[in-house]
């Protein structure tokens, strides 16, 4: 299907690895102009010359508020204008509730919550000049029922439900809003390879017992989702969050 991105500016964050490796390659097939934001240069120039020099590199700690300005900033100076921003930066943190220091809740929530709200309200006023423009942010099934770190769940939780408030606010600016909830992802950075590695029987009988589809899911599998929920394809959907799990989420609605 030809999802019309051609030209299309697009900012990732987390885009030096994983599902944000894989959403960059799914818009640069698409003929989009491909930006990826991460916190290590390294990673950054890695990525891009993995992807045949296409994609325009940002380094941003997204932690840092003074950084996702300079971020949005950055980015219109060299691009002009935004038409697409992915918020896929994100990470867990602690474990059970009464073993997590409060520092990691706030972490959490700076990472996954506030950076993406955030970049959201920057790229939403340049995008509201423009008329147009499409912000997918990355969650989790985890985000919508039990299960996973405490921290990184309420976070992504959060996210969430911005998601369908912002996309409420902004529609009529012809600016669409949703989200995308991955279930467990397999690829080479994640925590699921290392678990694999770790105690193989153990992450095989999870996945024989916790997910229908009887596999992992691919990042290129969540990233075909995004790249549809950006494009006009999906002119009608938002406010939507979107499993992409195999099944694996318990909710029935």
């Amino acid at each position: 299907m030809d999802l019309q991105l051609q030209g299309k500016n697009v900012l990732i964050t987390g885009g030096s690895k994983g599902i944000g490796k894989a959403i960059a390659e799914v818009f640069l097939s698409e003929g989009a102009d491909v930006s990826i934001a991460a916190r290590g240069l390294e990673s950054l120039e890695k990525t891009k010359k993995e992807l045949g020099g296409r994609v325009t590199i940002f380094q941003a700690d997204v932690l840092q508020a003074d950084e996702r300005e300079k971020l949005i900033q950055s980015f219109i100076e060299q691009k002009g204008r935004i038409d697409i921003l992915i918020n896929n930066a994100g990470g867990s943190h602690g474990g059970k509730v009464m073993e997590t220091e409060m520092e990691l809740f706030y972490e959490a929530l700076e990472l996954n919550y506030f950076s993406a709200v955030h970049l959201s309200k920057l790229a939403a006023g340049h995008m509201r000049e423009e008329k147009g423009g499409a912000i997918i942010n990355i969650t989790s099934v985890y985000g919508r029922e039990s299960g996973g770190k405490v921290t990184y769940n309420n976070a992504k939780s959060a996210l969430i439900s911005f998601t369908k408030a912002f996309a409420d606010e902004v529609i009529a600016n012809g600016i669409r809003v949703n989200s995308v909830a991955p279930g467990s992802i397999l690829h080479e950075t994640g925590n699921w390879k290392r678990r694999l590695e770790e105690n193989p029987e153990r992450i095989q009988e999870f996945v024989k017992n916790d997910i229908p589809a009887g596999r992992f899911g691919t990042p290129e599998e969540v990233a075909n989702v995004v790249a549809f929920l950006a494009s006009d394809k999906s002119s009608w959907i938002v406010g939507a969050s979107i499993n992409v799990d195999g099944g694996q989420s318990k909710m029935n609605f």
